[in-house]
């Protein structure tokens, strides 16, 4: 077999396999009950109104929805999307957007556009880990920005934009991945004084803001420095995962390089995709199905919660998110996470070892991730009570 090592780009050193899709791989075992993926429930998915869609969408657009189109999008999505975020507090309008192939392309898209080897990312930790692996490859380095509840603490961000050039700054602002926290109103404001006095620039990622279940809507920090964001978001969690949609809202000079790039890569996102969502939004299909979705999800994270008081030992604790998909557990520290999550393998339930999720492997190596969005009330609890009783019997070496 030929050997093709030496032909490999510099840059695949720094390209690196999604560690939790590969640890995952034992999800798929029989009887095993997967607390892990972040993945919608398929129960979610607006199968009924898909066969209304497909039909209004031939007969709207016709040969238009099955063609080649603009790298910008759409035109008819664009503009939905466009009063979408209206509805949200973000003003944008049509030509301001840009469609991809889901968020991780916009993420993708941007690290290509923005980063040089040896840029500096500023970011929370822990973290998306989608978003290291789409930034990895383009080799730049990390600062760690510290945090509580209420998100990046304002004097260690500003203190970082001091001590250090930095690219940008990237954050998943409300029920962050992994950990289920969301910045509070008045942290986003600090935070849009500083960057806008610094002059940097905030990646706001804003895929699970739909997810709220109670508590108050916080409006996006994009509206607080709308000059300093790019605003990216996807309809993966709220439509269909399988469609691939995600958008962005940049200023003027990096929208047209972030339109540039996917020129060369892809031409353009996917136009029967796009012209689904359009009449998924504008038929109001959208506005029915998303408090769907709440009232699928809202019950199974009450469950969680409640199966965690009732069975996870004292020393370990977590918050209580408003929404989103995740529960964040921290244990002591000589705890092993992913000791912990083999042992829980064994006895059929999944779930993440926090510490993918860091930059530094060092770090998190007590915490767990937990989804509660695909499974029901009644295998949350089982689970859960089966996690109990492994962290119960585990023992570091």
């Amino acid at each position: 077999m030929s050997d093709f090592q030496h032909l490999l780009s510099q840059r695949t050193q720094s390209m690196q396999r999604n560690q939790i899709r590969e640890i995952l791989k034992v999800v798929s075992q029989p009887g095993m009950v997967s607390l892990a993926g972040g993945i919608p429930a398929e129960e979610s998915f607006p199968i009924e109104a898909m066969y209304k869609i497909n039909e209004a969408v031939l007969d709207r657009y016709g040969a238009a929805a099955l063609q080649y189109d603009r790298t910008e999008g759409f035109a008819p999505f664009l503009e939905a999307l466009a009063g979408y975020l209206a509805g949200k507090g973000i003003t944008a309008n049509p030509d301001e957007l840009l469609v991809f192939n889901g968020s991780q392309n916009v993420l993708d898209t941007l690290g290509k556009v923005l980063l040089s080897p040896g840029d500096c990312i500023a970011l929370e930790s822990p973290s998306y880990l989608g978003a290291l692996s789409a930034f990895g490859a383009y080799q730049p380095t990390y600062v760690s920005i510290a945090s509580d509840e209420d998100g990046v603490l304002p004097e260690a961000l500003e203190s970082a934009l001091e001590r250090q050039a930095i690219k940008f700054i990237y954050l998943v602002t409300t029920f962050q991945n992994p950990t289920g926290r969301s910045m509070s109103r008045a942290r986003r404001q600090q935070i849009a004084d500083i960057i806008k006095r610094k002059n940097a620039l905030v990646i706001e990622d804003d895929p699970y803001s739909d997810l709220r279940y109670h508590g108050e809507v916080v409006p996006a920090l994009q509206t607080y420095a709308p000059d300093n964001t790019v605003y990216v978001s996807t309809l993966s969690k709220i439509f269909a995962p399988g469609l691939r949609l995600g958008f962005c809202l940049a200023p003027p000079l990096i929208r047209e390089w972030l339109c540039t790039a996917k020129q060369g890569a892809d031409l353009h996102s996917n136009s029967y995709a796009q012209a689904l969502a359009t009449e998924y939004i504008c038929s109001g299909y959208i506005n029915r199905q998303i408090p769907n979705i709440i009232a699928l999800y809202a019950p199974r994270q009450a469950a969680m919660l409640e199966a965690m008081d009732a069975h996870i030992p004292a020393g370990y604790r977590w918050i209580k998110p408003e929404g989103g998909m995740f529960i964040w557990i921290e244990g002591p520290p000589d705890v092993d996470g992913e000791a912990l999550y083999w042992r829980a393998v064994e006895q059929k339930v999944a779930f993440v070892p926090g510490k993918f999720f860091y930059i530094d492997p060092s770090e998190g190596l007590s915490t767990m991730r937990l989804n509660f969005t695909r499974v029901d009330e009644a295998a949350i609890k089982r689970a859960i009570a089966t996690l109990g009783r492994v962290i119960r019997e585990y023992s570091p070496d």
